[in-house]
Formats: structure tokens, C-alpha cells, sequence
């Protein structure tokens, strides 16, 4: 009765065999459920700036005005030795910095503290100086060196054959009793310029506005090599048809590069 009671009260032990008897469910794995992947937030563009807003540039002193007018200077007589510009071009851009210079001095003098002094600088004007002044060319005349006649001219060569004439024979002339003589240029009425460039078969003269410059003259002499290596055979066959030559001068015609 004991026994009995106990068992309600506590239940019946379990035995040995019952506790290997019973195994435990595997456990499934569950599904991970995706959320939505996290992705970095664009960062907006930085705003432009405003185009209509001024850019407040660091103001110039005088002083630092001037030295960059020297430089100036400096590089025009660099650039004259090394042939890029002409003598009228050299002049008168130095006379125009030169004279800045003096301005800006002048006014430093009497208003040191004033800003007044920018007003008289002319910031740009050297280009329009250089371009007044750089030598174009104006049109050509080919003449034969056996026969002395001309082959053709081109462009605007408007020279009275009363000039041109007397100054190839003397041209010619000169350049048989010297040795090697090469190209010549000469001034002409109008502040013209006259250049003379022997070859092997014919002479150029070519017309330019004013004095050109070396590196413009170095130019005229490939030019008339040019024409020569082109019509080789032609103008050493003798008698030369000027209509089945080519001419290249056409192109160079308001400028020389």
C-alpha cells in the first residue's frame, strides 16, 4: 500500500532501458528569413559654386607690376635674337613697356597709397602691337637665272619692271663675285621690304608689308627649295612652259610660318 502510494504521489521511476529508449527529436533548422540589404546612402554632389559670384583675385602691388613688365622686356630681346620677331615688332613693344614703366612710376610717386596706377596700364595692347607690326607677304616673282626672264608672279607683287630689273642684275651681279652669296633683303618706298632668294635654277623675290623676321626668312628660303626639288626636271630641261609648273607660294600669300 506504501508502494502504491508512493507511486501516485512521485510517479514510477523510469528505468534504464526506457531512458535509452526515447531520443530526441532532431532539431531543423529553421529558414533565415532576408530583411532588406542595407546599402550605404548616397552622398550628394557638392553644390557648384555660383558662376555669377566674382572670384576675389589677390591684388597686385606696383612693384610686382613693374618686375613683370621687365620680364617682359627681357623675353622680347630673347625673342628677337632667337629670329621669332621682326625689328619694328622688337621696337615698338619695347618702346610700349618702356614707357608703361615710366607711367606707373611716375604715378607710385605722387599717390603711393592709391590704387589710381592700374588705370594706366595697358594689360593686352602688345598683342595688338605685334600683330600691327609683323611682316606678311605680299606676292612673289620667279625669274629664270640663265635668261633673266620672270617665270610668273604672284599675289600683289606690284613692282615696276624699272625697279625690279636693275635690282636682280645688280643682285646677280653681286652674287657672282661673292662666293656663297645667299638670300638678301633690302627697304623699298612704302616701308616695304624686297628679299632675294638665289637657287640652283631660278630666283625668288618675294614682297613683304615690312622687315620680316629671320625665322620668316628662313622659311622663304625652304619655300623656293621646295619649288626647285617640285619642277626639277622641267627647269633643267631648258626651255620651261611656266603652265606645267607648280607653285607653292600661293598658300603662304598674307603670311609666312
Amino acid at each position: 500500500m506504501f508502494e502504491r502510494l508512493r507511486r501516485l504521489m512521485f510517479g514510477t521511476p523510469k528505468t534504464k532501458q526506457d531512458t535509452e529508449s526515447v531520443q530526441p527529436e532532431p532539431v531543423r533548422p529553421q529558414p533565415v528569413r532576408q530583411g532588406p540589404v542595407s546599402r550605404p546612402r548616397p552622398v550628394p554632389p557638392a553644390p557648384a559654386p555660383d558662376q555669377g559670384a566674382s572670384v576675389e583675385e589677390p591684388q597686385e602691388d606696383p612693384q610686382a607690376y613693374l618686375e613683370r613688365v621687365q620680364e617682359k622686356i627681357n623675353k622680347l630681346a630673347e625673342e628677337f635674337a632667337a629670329g621669332s620677331i621682326n625689328q619694328a615688332q622688337f621696337q615698338e613693344l619695347y618702346d610700349h613697356y618702356r614707357r608703361e614703366q615710366q607711367a606707373v612710376k611716375r604715378w607710385v610717386e605722387v599717390a603711393p597709397e592709391s590704387d589710381a596706377w592700374k588705370e594706366i596700364t595697358t594689360e593686352g595692347k602688345s598683342v595688338i602691337i605685334r600683330a600691327g607690326h609683323q611682316a606678311k607677304a605680299l606676292g612673289y616673282a620667279i625669274y629664270e637665272n640663265e635668261s633673266g626672264m620672270p617665270l610668273n608672279t604672284i599675289g600683289q607683287f606690284e613692282l615696276e619692271s624699272e625697279l625690279v630689273v636693275p635690282m636682280l642684275s645688280s643682285y646677280r651681279a653681286a652674287t657672282r663675285e661673292i662666293f656663297g652669296a645667299g638670300m638678301r633683303s633690302s627697304q623699298i618706298e612704302g616701308g616695304r621690304w624686297l628679299c632675294f632668294v638665289p637657287g640652283e635654277f631660278t630666283t625668288l623675290m618675294a614682297l613683304f608689308s615690312t622687315s620680316p623676321a629671320t625665322r620668316q626668312l628662313e622659311s622663304l628660303e625652304d619655300l623656293h627649295r621646295l619649288f626647285e626639288r617640285a619642277n626639277r626636271n622641267l627647269l633643267g630641261a631648258g626651255l620651261v612652259d611656266p603652265n606645267t609648273l607648280v607653285f607653292p607660294h600661293a598658300f603662304f600669300l598674307g603670311h609666312i610660318e
